[in-house]
C-alpha cells in the first residue's frame, strides 16, 4: 500500500503503476464474452494459480465460475496470478478480483483451483498478494476462509493442507453447492466439522483421512465454458466436454477407469446445443475425446457449421481418413497424438493401448491430408527403461520423419499417487539428462526433440510423493527466491526423501491387475 513517507516523485511513479495494471485488467473483462456479475450474501474470490490466459483455458475453472453464479445465495468473482508478480510490487498494489477490483481478503471466501504440483508456488504469491497469512495456523478468523479443488485433487492433495482450511476433491460441479450451502447456514468452526465428515471434502486437522473422490451427476455434465476470450492459451475458443473420465487403465494416469468409474458419455445431439452459435472456434476437452462413439458426429457437425475445431486426446488407434479428413477441414495445422512408452515393451507393461503400427498410421494420414506435422507425446523414465528402449523410440522417430515433419514432446515419467505406478523411483537426473542428449544428437536435423526440464521434473515427482511435510519445503523454497537449489535445500531440511512417507490411504493404494493418459492440451488448430 501506498505510505505518507513516499516522496511526491515516487507516488506519481506508484501510481501510474497501479492505473497501468487496473487498465490491463479492464481491457480483458471489454474483451471477454459471458463474463458474470451478481450481487449476493456470500462472497467467493475464485483463483486461478496461474496467469489469465492459463486459466481462462480451464474448462474446470471456468465450470466452477457458472455453479457457484448458479447458486441464489453465492457470487464469485476471478483472481489470477499476475502476468508479472515484480509490477505489483513494485507499485505497490495489492491484488484485486477481475470483476469488482475487490481485494480478496474483503471476500468470506477465497477459493483456488490448481491443476498440478507446482502451482502451488502461485498459491502461496496468491496469499502473499493479499496480505494473507500463507500458513493456516497463523490465520484467525478474521481472514476469508480458504479452500481449494481440482485435477491435483485425483492425485495428491496432501501438500497443500498446510495452506487451507478446506479441500474439495474430485468432481467439484455438485460438491460447490453443497458447500456453498452449508456455508451459508453455518458459523466457519461448525462448516468445517460439518464437511469433515462429508465424501469428497477433507479438512486438514479434522478429516481422519482423504474420503473419496467427489463424483457430479450425470445431469450436471458437460461441463463447458462460460467466458470466451482471445487472450487465453486456447484463444477464442469454446471449450466443452463431450465425455467426463476414461474407460482405459494406463498404469500412469490418475484418470484411468479405477479412479472415476469409466467414461461417461454425453449425447452428441446434448453437446452440440451447448454450442453457442457464435463461437467460432469449439475445443473438445476429455480424457479420451475420440473414445466417444459418437465423436464423428460432432467433428463432423461442427465443421459442417463453419467452426474450427480441437480435441485435447487424440488416440492414435481412434484415427481413421474420416475423423483426420474432418481435422483438416476444421482447422488442424498439427496432429497431435501420444505414445507414452519408448518402446513396444513399455507401452505394454503400463496398459497403453498404442502399436507402433498406429502412429505410422497417424503420419500417413497426416501427410495424406496435408497437415504440416505430426507431434507426439512422449514419457521417458518409465520402471525398467533401458538405451534399448530408447534406441527404440529413436528408430520409430526417424520412420515418422520420413514420412511428415515430426515434433517429439518428451517428458520424464513422474509417479503419481493414486494410480498403479505410485511409489516408483525418479531415474537420476543425470540418467534421465543422458537420455534427452542421446534423443538429441541422433535425431539432429530430422526431428525436432523437445524436452521438458528433467529438474523441475524432479521437484514436482517430490511434491507429487510427498505429504504437508513437502508443502512446507514448498513454501521454504519459494521464500528463498524458487531457483532449484532453494527446492534442494529446502526439501532435504525439511526431511523430504523420495520413498519416504506414511502409509497410503486406501484410496492411494494399488490395485492388482490395474495397469488414463495425460490429457494434452488442445493443438492442431
Amino acid at each position: 500500500m501506498l505510505c505518507a513517507a513516499c516522496e511526491p516523485w515516487e507516488w506519481g511513479v506508484l501510481r501510474a503503476g497501479v492505473w497501468h495494471l487496473r487498465k490491463q485488467v479492464r481491457q480483458r473483462l471489454s474483451e471477454e464474452r459471458g463474463t458474470l456479475r451478481k450481487e449476493a450474501g456470500l462472497r467467493i474470490a475464485l483463483c486461478y494459480p496461474s496467469p489469465y490466459p492459463v486459466g481462462m483455458s480451464s474448462l474446470g475453472f471456468q465450470t466452477v465460475y457458472r455453479e457457484i453464479h448458479a447458486h441464489q445465495g453465492a457470487t464469485a468473482e476471478r483472481v489470477f496470478l499476475p502476468d508479472s508478480v515484480g509490477a505489483y510490487r513494485s507499485a505497490r498494489c495489492p491484488l484485486f478480483s477481475y470483476e469488482g477490483e475487490r481485494l480478496p481478503g474483503d471476500f468470506e471466501v477465497i477459493a483456488f483451483s490448481i491443476s498440478y504440483e507446482l502451482e502451488i508456488t502461485g498459491v502461496f504469491e496468491i496469499l502473499d498478494l493479499c496480505g494473507i497469512p500463507l500458513l493456516r495456523e497463523e490465520r484467525s478468523g478474521r481472514y476469508p476462509l480458504v479452500i481449494a479443488g481440482g485435477p491435483l485433487t485425483y492425485a495428491n492433495p496432501l501438500p497443500l493442507a498446510p495452506f487451507v482450511d478446506l479441500i474439495i476433491l474430485g468432481e467439484a460441479e455438485g460438491l460447490i453447492h453443497e458447500f456453498l450451502d452449508a456455508a451459508a447456514a453455518m458459523p466457519r468452526r461448525a462448516l468445517l466439522e460439518h464437511l469433515a465428515g462429508l465424501p469428497g471434502f477433507y479438512v486438514p486437522g479434522l478429516s481422519g483421512c482423504l474420503p473419496p473422490l467427489g463424483k457430479a451427476e450425470d445431469r450436471m455434465l458437460p461441463a463447458r465454458s462460460q467466458i470466451i476470450t482471445r487472450d487465453s492459451v486456447l484463444s477464442s475458443m469454446f471449450l466443452i466436454e463431450p465425455e467426463r473420465g476414461c474407460s482405459r487403465g494406463c498404469a500412469y494416469c490418475v484418470m484411468r477407469r479405477t479412479t472415476n468409474g469409466g467414461m461417461r458419455l454425453v449425447p452428441p445431439e446434448t453437446v452440440l446445443s451447448h454450442i453457442p452459435d457464435d463461437a467460432r472456434r469449439v475445443g473438445l476437452v476429455g480424457a479420451a475425446v475420440t473414445d466417444h462413439p459418437g465423436i464423428k458426429e460432432v467433428v463432423r457437425a461442427i465443421v459442417k457449421g463453419g467452426r474450427e475445431v480441437g480435441i485435447s486426446s487424440l488416440r492414435a488407434e481412434r484415427l481413421d481418413e474420416e475423423l483426420v479428413g474432418l481435422l483438416a477441414r476444421g482447422g488442424y495445422r498439427t496432429l497431435t497424438t501420444a505414445s507414452d512408452g519408448a518402446s513396444q515393451r513399455l507401452r505394454d507393461m503400463v496398459g497403453r493401448r498404442t502399436d507402433e503400427k498406429d502412429l505410422i498410421r497417424a503420419a500417413q494420414l497426416a501427410r495424406q491430408f496435408k497437415l504440416e506435422r505430426l507431434k507426439l507425446y512422449q514419457l521417458v523414465g518409465l520402471p525398467g527403461e533401458t538405451v534399448g528402449d530408447i534406441e527404440e523410440l529413436m528408430h520409430l522417430a526417424l520412420d515418422l520423419s520420413s514420412i511428415v515433419a515430426l515434433s517429439l514432446a518428451v517428458s520424464p515419467f513422474v509417479a503419481k499417487r493414486n494410480t498403479p505406478l505410485d511409489g516408483s523411483r525418479f531415474e537420476s537426473i543425470p540418467s534421465l539428462q543422458e537420455k534427452l542428449a542421446r534423443l538429441r544428437v541422433g535425431l539432429r536435423g530430422k526431428v525436432d526433440v523437445r524436452p521438458a526440464s528433467v529438474r523441475w521434473a524432479w521437484v514436482e515427482y517430490m511434491l507429487s510423493q510427498g505429504d504437508e511435510n513437502a508443502g512446507r519445503a514448498a513454501m521454504d523454497a519459494w521464500k528463498a527466491g524458487g531457483r532449484l537449489a532453494a527446492w534442494q535445500r529446502a526439501l532435504k531440511e525439511r526431511g523430504v526423501k523420495p520413498g519416504v512417507r506414511g502409509p497410503a490411504p486406501a484410496r492411494w493404494r494399488k490395485a492388482p491387475g490395474d495397469p488414463g493418459s495425460p490429457m494434452p492440451e488442445i493443438e492442431g488448430v
